[in-house]
Order: C-alpha cells, then structure tokens, then sequence
C-alpha cells in the first residue's frame, strides 16, 4: 500500500471531551497515536495510546520534579530518592512494619547529627552508631521486594530515571497484569517507606564515582553552569555535590516526597495492548482516593538574564578534546521548539546538512553536529565538534561557527528545508512502532506543560515554514550570546575520593515474604498464550538462484521498508571490509559524488548502511517504500561503482587513526579492549583490524572493491519487510543488482575471533587513572554449546543475576553498598562452533575491589539456595516468553540468528516448554558443575597506585598489560 502522511491538516484539530463509563478524556482529532488523556478527581494524569502488537503495555509514571527543585543544601536529592522509592511500604519490603518503625526514625535523626559533624573522628563514631542501628532494623527489611512483585507479573525493564525537571519510574509489563500492576504501584507513590538508607547511599555515590571519569558528564555541567548562572539548572547537578552525598538528610527527602508526590503532579503514561476502559476503572480503583495536594507549589526563579557577547568555559579530563557552543533558548512549550528542531537538522542530519556537506564530508572536522534540548523553564541550542588529528579546538569552534553563518545568511537550498520535514515526519512515524517512544512523548508533554494539540500538530507547523522564518529566527536568537565549552586534555585535580566507609553487610531475608508479595504471586489472571516464531508461516522464503535466498514478510501496517543483503563474510574473512564500510561513507561515483548522493537519500527519505560484523556483512536500505525502487538503484550504484580520490582516501585513514588514539582515552575504550584482549587474546578483533602500515598502504579503490566482491562471490540472503509484493521486489532487485562474475582479490588478516579457554587463574590490569574500576571475572571450560541446555541456561541467568530481585544484585549492591552496577551471566555463543562462558562484571570504587572479589567468589563457589525465589524466577521468565512477540523486520532477523546457532525453529519455545521441569536442585547441580571452584581470568581497568595489588597477587601474578598489547596500535 502507498504510505500516507497523516498530518494535522487532515482535521481541525478540536480538541474532544467524549464520555466512555464516565471516565471523560480529551482527545485530538488526526493523532495518529489516538491518544486519550484523562484528569481523574484528584488531578492525576493519564495519557492511553493503544497499540495491539504486543500483548505488553509501556508504562511510566512521570513526576514532575527533578533536581531543578532540590533543595540547595542537599542536592542530589531527587535522583536519591528515585533509588528509595524502590524500597517498599509498609505492606511490603518488610516483615513486621511496627517493629521496623522506631527503628527507621532512629536512622533518620542519627543522619541529622551526623550531617552536623565535622571532626574526621566524630563522624565516624556517628556513622558506626548509624550502622548498628541499621542492622537492627535490617532484621526486618525484605531487599528488593518490589523488584520480585514486578518480576512476578511478569514486568521488564524495571527502572527509573532523574533529570533536571522529571523523575520517572518505568515498567513493561504483560498485558493481562495491569490490576497487579496498579496496585503495587498506588501504594508505593502514596506510602513510600525509606529502608537500607546507608547501603543505598553507597550506590549513588558509586554512580557518582562513573562519572567523575566521564568528561562528557562535566561538560555538560559546566555548559549548564554558564547558560543559566542564577537558576538550578545551572547551580547545581542532578547526581549532587560530593559533599551533599556524604550528607544526606531522611528528613528533608521526606519534605521532598510529600510536597511533589502528589496526584496533581504525576502522570501515568501507557502505550501497548490495553482497552482504555477497562484501565480507567482500574486505575480509579487503585489511584482515585488518593488526596490531592491544595498546596503544590514548587520553588520560583527570576528570569535568566541572556547572554549579550559569547563567554567561554574549560573542562580538564583525560577524554578526546572536543567542544559545544549552547545557546539558551525558550522551554519546550514553546513554538520556538519546532523551529530549533529543523536548523538543526539543516545543520546536522548524517548527509545533507550544512555541516554535513562542508565539515563532515569533505572531513574538514573529526566530526560536528547540532542538535536542540528543550526543559520546562529554558530550553537549548548546541553545536558540537571534535578536532581532526593535529586542529585545535579554537579552529574547530571557528568552522562551526563559520556554518552558522551561512544558515544566517540563508546559504542553504529551499530544497533542504523540505527534505528535513520529510525526514522529521518519516521519523515520527517509525516512532510509533516502539510503545516506549509513545509514551515517552506523553512523559515530555506532560513534564514540559505542552498542550498535547500544539505536540500532535507540530509537524504541520513545521511543513508550513518557509526559509525567510528560519532564516530571521537565527538571526534574532542564535547569535554572539553564545557559551563555548571547551574540553582540554589534562589532569582535573578537582576529583576527590570518596573513602570507603565501615558498613557491616545486611541480610538479604530471601527467604522471607510478605503478604502483599504472596497476594500478587497468587493472583489469578487470564493467561496470555505464548506465541512463537513459526518459521513456515511467519515469513516465506524462496531460493531466487542458486546462491541467492529471499526472506519476504508483507507490512500491511504503515509505507515504511527494510530491504537488507546479508553475505556470510565479515572481518573474520578479510579485515578490509570493515575499513571499506567506512571508506563507503566518503565514495562517489563518476557522475555523483559523495555529497551528491546522500543528498539525494536524504531527498528520498531513504536510509542507507553497511555493516561488517565478524563473519556477517549486512548492506541495508530503508525508509519510505514509495521511494525504495530510487533508493534500491542509488544504493547499487554506489555499491557497484564506489570510488574515492587518494587525497580523500588519506583524510579516511586520518580519521580512523585519530578515532582509535581518541578510544584509548576513556575507561570505557580501555575496558572493551581489554575484555577483547582477555577473552580472545591474539585472536582479539582490535589485534586483527588493518593497521596504520596496511591502511597507509592500501589503495582505497581496492578496499571498495573487495567490497563489491563480497555480494558477487558469495552466497547472499536477500530480507524484506514492507508493502511491495514479493514479485515486484524480486524484478527490482533483480534488474539493479544482479549478480556479476568478478575475480577474487586477496584477503588480509583472516583469522576467525577464538575465545580462550581459562585453564588457570589469571589477572589482567589495564592501567586507566580513575577513581573506580571496571572488573570482569571471565570464566571458558572450552565446553561446546548445546541446545538442550538452553531451558537450564536461561532459568540460571533468571535466578542467578535476572534483575534487582537475583542474587548478584541482592548481595553486591543492596546487602553491602559495593557497586552501582554488578551482574553475572553464563553465555552462549551466537553460532556453532564457538565456546559457552561465564562472566561476572562490576563497576566500584578501588579500594573495595578485594571485598568484591571476595562477595562474587563467595556466591559463584556457593550459590545461595532460596526456592520462593525460585519459583518467582521461574514465574517470571515464564511470562516474558509468554508475551514476548517478534514482529515486523525482526522476524526475519530472528530467522538469521536461529539459523547461525544450527537451528529451523524459535528455541524460545523449547525453553518455555522445558521450563516448569527445571528444579532448584538442577540449577545448584549447574552452578556446582560450571561455575563454582572454577578458574578465571580477573579483566581489570583502574589506577593501579589505588588499588590492593598484594591482595590480587594471592590470585594470580599481576600481569600489566600496555595500550599497545589490547588496542594492537
């Protein structure tokens, strides 16, 4: 079918007060998403989208406050209190609330002395006393009760997240689980309890320890401080200050929680498989006598003054050098909103904006970009640049600048300006796919005070600009009052570590539970019936030649495509492909060049990509259907008659190499190339991509070539998900690119990627100068894979480390404060003929390495034994396959995946079946057999001055292993 824009033009966009059940909402006539909002009694917000693809809904519940309105002597406090709020009521996370009560009032007015101290000694006699006390009332505390109820119901994604102006708290949850859903979530935005206080503490400030390593944090830090000096958004952070968070205050986040979690203030967001009736009456049921708050307010600020003449600011940090300029603009409500959307992307749109055509492309800049935020006070425009090898940051902000003008000066073609609202509507509408992206807009809407008729007609607002209206826009906002922040190599002694504090562990209590857990265990539900992939019905194939096979599924939803050629070659085969993929960025052909033809993508509507993966090299198409026949011939053209200047070809290698020193700089580069290194050794795909010798060398014309080669030499899997019929795509695909006899070239670096076995203990480190460290323990029997496993893998990862509820979660983070972020999984390898393995990963601060070493030996050498937690693990991974779905485009991509592991149907269905046989026991026998007593090689990035290297040694030798060793240049 031809895809049709739906626009707002369509209908008068009157808003509508219907009744349905006496549950009145608004609507907007023309919403492509349908959406409903409802206003119950007591002011709570609910935005509905229906959408049937899934028998799963998206939920989230959006608080409109954030750390704009923490108070200022204790910032930080609400992204900490999104951390409590997973802590349970008094109906549950506790076993005897009574009993537990006096207890946590202690632990409140001992934090109000303690935040009052200042003698080193005092303090930590106070925060002993804080401990005791906290082990008392942990005697009662049921870690992680709410994360089991959610993974009962079957829910995923269980998670929340702070901002400046939102707190919001997310759930997928199955479609048939709303009622459970609604109940545990009214009584926990109405009786939060705050309990495992200190512990948590400890995992915010391990937050706050990543990012004192990330410079990107500090940069936006810095950029916020400049452009709104008098305003929170400016003054302080949401993470906090470090001093706020070694002084934290029960009181004061229990002022914060009772003046904005309120039902005036909160929305509750839905997108998925729901029947908008039936959730009203639930959602009245369990939300409708919620009080309303008669004296929300929230904090005040006068006007930020603008910026009259541009001023500038520096970060120091070991990161690559780049820069942002930002300039202040009007909040998200604003119309002003759908303006800076469109000059950013006639800046910035991957290839035909400004900075596309003329930084980008001919690589005048490492790379550039533009990009538009808007919040609930301000909003902001930003342009960012990173330095090619050798440019400094002062001649990048000049070339970016420079493209700023000539947006001023109306230097840009008419025909741009409707390319990017074609490609804004294109984007929209493969937006409405996702049941996260629908309501994360109504999350945006309502935080941001947008009326939903201004957010459901804005792309018809942006058709019906012209040039002049952008241009004069740029022209009275987007001058010289501007911030530049710049991020300099160097050392930021302004970092401070943070001391490892004396707490004694809590008990986890996994055996115990309480009746509200018990009571949604037990709720009855109309079962959701499973539904999987059958591979003779879902999709049909058909072999077009000899070594050519069609993947065809009909979209008969919208006028969207994916059309992908996949060759069973990669970089394990040729290293070159990899290289070429890029090179294919900068390519033309004899009669377009490269500017040209991704100028005319962009016209299309139409998206183009190659990827080389280590034995697979996808060529991909997508985007408007009613363009792909243009599109399919433009992207064989240039697949079959790439080429590339030597000057141009030069500037691709400056590039590649200048990327690979910028990886080296972060912790996150070092860590992947250390686990790289670790796990594959001399087989690492960094020790085997082309290097400066062989890249300086090549010509880039014969890289292309071998690109070309790849399709005609090779057998090749032709997938397609969208309207056309299966003989229309065979005649185009068959007349634009069909299959030539070519002669071979020579690969380079063929090796296949091997993962080593770990016969002994071993313990890499990997120097990076930070305050925390990345650890992976890395365990390979050399044990080839085996389907029939597959059930007893899956229910093991469930249990083991499934979520916040699973053991490694339970025991690192919540039962002694070691880590933000720990977990553990037994892989499989995603083809034949690879090996099974084991890891565990942790993100802490140094000085509690050894303790986390010691807590994950711990459990791997003696899995705690829990049968309710069991069974909830077991429920829960029932549920998820149950509602599990693989539709559209990634039906076909699941074939792929099934085929590469040896296999003609979807093993999620051997899984669910075995799954309710599997026994504690099984699991205990599995984790005695491939875990426990087992050697590992210790992968580990940090500052080694930090860390208790004595103590390693006892493990294994500490072999250092050097940049060049991982990264191989």
């Amino acid at each position: 079918m031809k895809f049709k824009l739906i626009t707002a033009s369509l209908a008068t966009f009157l808003a509508l007060t219907i009744s349905a059940k006496d549950y009145h909402y608004k609507s907007v006539a023309g919403d492509p998403m349908q959406t409903r909002i409802y206003t119950l009694d007591n002011g709570l917000k609910v935005y509905l989208s229906v959408n049937k693809e899934k028998p799963r809904l998206q939920t989230y519940i959006a608080v409109r406050t954030g750390s704009r309105n923490d108070p200022a002597e204790t910032t930080g406090l609400a992204h900490y209190l999104e951390h409590l709020m997973f802590k349970g009521t008094k109906l549950y996370g506790t076993s005897d609330a009574l009993a537990e009560a006096p207890l946590l009032d202690e632990i409140e007015q001992r934090y109000e002395d303690y935040r009052r101290l200042k003698d080193p000694v005092s303090r930590k006699n106070a925060y002993h006393e804080i401990d005791s006390v906290s082990q008392i009332a942990a005697k009662y505390n049921i870690p992680n009760e709410y994360d089991k109820i959610m993974r009962s119901i079957g829910a995923e994604g269980t998670n929340a997240y702070t901002s400046n102006d939102v707190t919001c708290y997310v759930n997928d949850i199955p479609a048939n689980e709303i009622e459970s859903w609604a109940k545990v979530e009214s009584d926990r935005f109405r009786n939060m309890v705050i309990r495992g206080f200190h512990t948590e503490l400890e995992a915010v400030y391990e937050e706050f320890n990543i990012g004192l390593a990330n410079d990107s944090r500090k940069m936006w830090e810095a950029m916020f401080k400049k452009l709104f000096p008098t305003h929170p958004y400016g003054t302080q952070s949401t993470i906090g200050t470090q001093e706020h968070l070694k002084n934290p205050s029960i009181t004061n986040i229990k002022n914060y929680f009772n003046r904005y979690y309120v039902p005036n203030n909160i929305a509750i967001c839905m997108a998925g498989d729901i029947d908008p009736d039936k959730v009203m009456a639930i959602i009245d049921k369990y939300f409708g006598d919620w009080q309303r708050s008669s004296t929300l307010s929230r904090p005040e600020y006068a006007p930020v003054a603008d910026l009259v003449a541009p001023t500038d600011t520096t970060v120091i940090g070991q990161e690559a050098e780049h820069l942002m300029i930002g300039w202040k603009t009007p909040n998200a409500a604003s119309y002003d909103t759908d303006t800076l959307r469109v000059i950013a992307d006639i800046l910035s749109n991957g290839k035909a904006g400004l900075f596309d055509v003329d930084l980008n492309q001919p690589m005048r800049v490492q790379s550039a970009s533009a990009f538009s935020e808007g919040l609930h006070d301000y909003g902001m425009f930003v342009l960012y640049a990173v330095p090619t090898q050798g440019q400094s940051l002062e001649e990048a902000k000049g070339l970016v600048l420079a493209e700023m003008e000539k947006l001023r000066k109306g230097q840009f073609d008419e025909k741009l300006l409707r390319a990017v609202v074609n490609n804004l509507k294109l984007d929209y509408y493969k937006s409405l796919q996702s049941n996260s992206d629908r309501a994360d807009k109504f999350v945006k809407a309502f935080i941001n005070e947008c009326k939903w008729e201004d957010e459901v007609r804005a792309l018809d607002r942006i058709s019906n600009m012209t040039k002049r209206q952008i241009v004069d826009y740029a022209n009275r906002h987007l001058r010289d009052n501007y911030v530049v922040a710049y991020k300099k190599k160097g050392v930021d002694n302004s970092v401070k570590k943070i001391d490892k504090p004396a707490i004694t562990p809590i008990p986890t209590n996994n055996d115990m539970q309480s009746d509200f857990l018990k009571d949604i265990v037990n709720a009855k539900v109309a079962p959701i019936e499973p539904r999987f992939v059958d591979f003779s019905k879902d999709l049909s194939k058909r072999d077009v030649d000899a070594k050519t096979v069609l993947l065809y599924k009909k979209n008969d939803s919208d006028g969207l495509f994916n059309l992908e050629f996949d060759i069973p070659v990669g970089r394990e085969n040729d290293s070159r492909l990899h290289m070429a993929s890029a090179l294919l960025d900068y390519a033309g052909t004899a009669k377009m060049s490269a500017n040209d033809i991704k100028k005319a993508f962009y016209d299309l509507a139409c998206n183009f990509n190659v990827s080389v993966r280590p034995n697979h090299t996808r060529l991909s198409l997508s985007g408007l259907n009613e363009n792909m026949p243009a599109a399919l011939k433009l992207f064989t053209n240039l697949l079959e008659h790439a080429t590339i200047s030597k000057a141009d070809y030069d500037k691709v290698v400056g590039l590649v190499l200048k990327s690979r020193q910028d990886s080296k700089q972060s912790q996150g580069g070092t860590y992947m190339a250390l686990i790289s290194y670790g796990v594959y050794g001399k087989t690492s795909p960094y020790l085997n991509s082309m290097t400066e010798e062989q890249l300086k060398a090549s010509d880039g014309n014969e890289l292309l070539l071998a690109l070309r080669n790849a399709r005609h030499l090779n057998p090749m899997t032709i997938m397609y998900y969208g309207p056309t019929d299966e003989k229309t795509l065979l005649s185009l695909v068959k007349k634009d690119y069909p299959r030539r006899h070519v002669k071979a070239t020579q690969p380079l670096n063929t090796v296949r990627y091997t993962a080593q076995p770990t016969p002994k203990n071993e313990v890499l480190l990997a120097h990076y100068d930070a305050k925390n460290i990345y650890m992976v323990q890395y365990n390979n029997a050399n044990r080839v894979w085996n389907m029939d496993n597959a059930p007893l893998v899956s229910m093991f990862n469930e249990y083991f480390s499934g979520g916040m509820n699973a053991i490694v979660f339970q025991e690192l983070r919540e039962a002694r404060g070691l880590a933000y972020s720990a977990s553990a999984r037994y892989n499989a390898p995603y083809r034949l003929g690879d090996k099974e393995y084991f890891n565990t990963f942790i993100i802490t601060q140094s000085d509690k390495m050894m303790d986390c070493i010691g807590e994950f030996n711990n459990l791997l050498n003696q899995i705690p034994q829990n049968q309710a937690g069991f069974e909830l693990a077991k429920q829960s991974l029932l549920k998820s396959l149950a509602t599990n779905r693989h539709t559209r485009f990634n039906t076909l991509n699941y074939y792929m995946t099934m085929r590469e592991l040896g296999l003609n149907y979807d093993i999620d269905q051997k899984i669910y079946d075995k799954i309710p046989s599997i026994t504690l026991d099984d699991i205990v026998n599995f984790a005695k057999e491939r875990i426990a007593n087992k050697p590992y090689k210790y992968l580990i990035v940090g500052d080694e001055k930090n860390l208790d290297t004595k103590s390693l040694e006892k493990i294994a030798p500490i072999r250092r292993v050097s940049e060049k060793e991982i990264f191989g240049f």
